[in-house]
């Protein structure tokens, strides 16, 4: 286990990560319905992967990258493609907030995986920031409508399932980014993760602009940062620790908001962000 000194890095690393994927999570509403999910998706991935073949010759070449357990990065890109088409298929089917909500319990499933499968140790206050981070979360979706007009199964327990394959997807993440090098891991999910979306995507195509289709690929280089992002934090403290910090998303997304679509969040919102700002010094000093 990496020593404590490094949780408030590895937290800092994951609170940047979370940002930008709040970024590329909100394209599609930057778009507004103008291109398909798997067809964003394979496009970013497109972008990601010119990217990281471009650098390889400073990295190496591709004989520096040949993995010895390719499984597992094969597994990790099912496991993130599978979170982000049931998320998107459930936000889809039932209000957005409800299909968060759900969705969101996938920090307390991934510090459950983390005991079991990597013999990590929760202390107390881990306990009690996770269970902040909970509250923080609880308190946000009912004060922005959530749950109020009753839950429809199908939706539900499809978003119930993003949450699983986001769990297992941060295990495989903390054990990779550990054992191997961070492009390593980057270049293996991201051709993975295209392989993946190629077939749903050419089933789905539509014409876009070439704006639309330039910020997608741009999508690309920003997934790499915070792959990297994600990489680093996740290496430099247990899941206990980093998988909590995750639901700062609700924070950033408040503020991507106002910025951008004039949402005001109000009391109760503010009110569960600062829970959540409150679970993260908890982990911080948790460290010491």
């Amino acid at each position: 286990m990496p020593h404590p000194q490094n949780h408030l890095t590895a937290i800092l690393w994951v609170l940047l990560s979370t940002f930008v994927w709040t970024v590329i999570f909100a394209a599609a509403k930057f778009a507004d319905g103008g291109i398909g999910v798997f067809q964003l998706t394979l496009l970013r991935y497109f972008g990601a992967l010119i990217t990281l073949i471009a650098a390889l010759p400073f990295q190496g070449g591709i004989r520096a990258h040949r993995s010895t357990q390719p499984m597992p990065h094969f597994a990790r890109a099912i496991s993130g493609c599978g979170a982000g088409v049931a998320i998107t298929w459930a936000c889809a089917h039932m209000p957005l907030v409800d299909a968060t909500a759900i969705g969101m319990l996938y920090g307390v499933m991934a510090i459950f995986l983390g005991t079991i499968f990597l013999k990590e140790a929760v202390n107390p206050r881990h306990w009690v920031a996770i269970l902040l981070s909970l509250l923080g979360a609880g308190t946000v979706m009912p004060s922005k409508g959530a749950f109020q007009g009753g839950l429809a199964i199908v939706p539900a327990l499809v978003a119930c399932a993003s949450a699983v394959f986001f769990a297992i997807e941060g295990l495989l993440i903390s054990v990779l980014g550990r054992a191997e090098r961070a492009f390593t891991v980057m270049l293996y999910v991201t051709f993975f993760g295209f392989c993946l979306m190629l077939i749903p995507a050419i089933l789905e195509w539509q014409r876009i602009s070439l704006s639309t289709a330039l910020m997608c690929l741009l999508l690309g280089p920003l997934g790499i940062l915070g792959q990297y992002c994600t990489l680093r934090g996740y290496r430099a403290a247990p899941l206990s620790v980093v998988a909590p910090v995750d639901y700062a998303w609700l924070l950033f997304s408040a503020i991507l908001g106002i910025v951008f679509f004039d949402e005001i969040p109000n009391s109760g919102t503010w009110l569960g962000c600062g829970t959540i700002i409150l679970a993260g010094v908890l982990l911080v000093r948790s460290g010491r």
